[in-house]
């Protein structure tokens, strides 16, 4: 599996923002995380690109949207309602495995380069 990110950027509060990762086909799980300097990277969401199995940190839980479009190989991080606290580096990731295994979030092995959101 490969990944490449785009869509970062700079938003206001309250704002929205979509981050895409282009990725190869096949089924594994998908995770998006974001890390801010000083901190440890944190997983916020994740699916299976079979289907099913939907998981999101309680932070952005009703604000954040992951999915999947398996016709163009792509994956998706639609974030809304956003806040300055969203502010971080973001990073698509997959792993193989399966569906049960998506929302162990410390068990990621593929990555994309990252893509800085700022919000303020």
């Amino acid at each position: 599996v490969q990944l490449v990110e785009s869509g970062g950027g700079s938003v206001q509060t309250g704002g929205s923002l979509r981050l895409s990762c282009a990725a190869s086909t096949g089924t594994y799980c998908t995770g998006w995380f974001r890390q801010v300097p000083g901190k440890e990277r944190e997983g916020i969401a994740s699916t299976y690109t079979g289907g099913g199995s939907t998981y999101y940190v309680t932070s952005v839980k009703g604000r954040f949207t992951i999915s999947h479009d398996n016709a163009n190989n792509a994956l998706y991080l639609q974030m809304n309602d956003l806040k300055a606290e969203d502010t971080a580096t973001y990073y698509c990731a997959a792993r193989r495995g399966a569906r049960w295994q998506c929302s162990t979030m410390n068990s990621y092995d593929i990555w994309g380069q990252g893509t800085q959101v700022t919000v303020s």
